[in-house]
């Protein structure tokens, strides 16, 4: 009978985090900003159709990095427990540190008892009324959570990129500011100075969406031309 080699626990999940870690260096970054007029969420993503950016409920979003089908399972069943708390409880029971949380188990779990962890890093974002109100929540492989304050960096270059941001953000930023801030970030250690539009996926929160839009959603996804035009309009 073939005797199986041991490996101490240690070793295993040093070996899993390991191995988690470069499949998310390897991905493209998400910059998300907190801002004057909601949260803004940059990622660099070509692909006009698999999106690394998603609407969870009314006022939350969802941004990822990593293997697209890990990260795409986490963000449809976001959407199914929100849904189900929201109409069998009140719209204002969903919140992202509920949902946070839920991830958290999903992750830890998963990064504990599977042979493979989740190769992905998450980031859950709530607008409020204020600026103080937002919530940035971050997401690592094996369930860890952070609540971050202003702004949350994943993927790639999360060191330098986020040096970028930390060093220019301020919390009077414009969403066009934002914006530019995210695109000149995601643009470190390339040619140029900053990303155009057609390279990276956007979307927003709006801050009292009820007020601004007539709706309580808040997200909406913002389309390169769109991006184009409200850089054009506040330069």
């Amino acid at each position: 009978m073939t005797q199986q080699f041991y490996v101490s626990p240690e070793q295993l999940m040093k070996d899993r985090a390991d191995f988690a870690r470069k499949g998310i260096a390897r991905g493209r970054s998400v910059v998300v900003i907190s801002c004057a007029d909601g949260i803004a969420l940059i990622a660099e993503n070509p692909s006009p159709s698999l999106h690394k950016i998603g609407e969870i409920y009314d006022k939350i979003a969802f941004a990822a990095v990593g293997k697209y089908n890990e990260f795409e399972s986490l963000r449809q069943a976001g959407v199914r427990y929100a849904d189900v708390r929201g109409y069998s409880y009140d719209r204002e029971d969903v919140t992202a540190r509920g949902l946070a949380s839920v991830y958290a188990q999903s992750l830890g779990a998963v990064f504990t008892a599977e042979q493979k962890p989740f190769e992905v890093e998450l980031a859950v974002a709530e607008v409020g009324f204020s600026q103080e109100q937002d919530h940035l929540y971050r997401l690592t492989f094996d369930g860890s959570i952070a609540d971050e304050n202003g702004f949350v960096v994943m993927g790639g270059l999360a060191d330098q990129i986020s040096d970028v941001v930390s060093g220019a953000w301020e919390p009077e930023l414009t969403l066009a500011g934002a914006m530019q801030l995210a695109l000149h970030a995601l643009a470190t250690n390339k040619e140029v100075d900053e990303l155009p539009a057609t390279a990276v996926e956007a979307a927003v929160l709006y801050r009292a969406s009820e007020s601004n839009r007539g709706s309580r959603r808040a997200f909406r996804r913002l389309l390169p031309e769109d991006m184009t035009l409200l850089l054009t309009e506040e330069s």
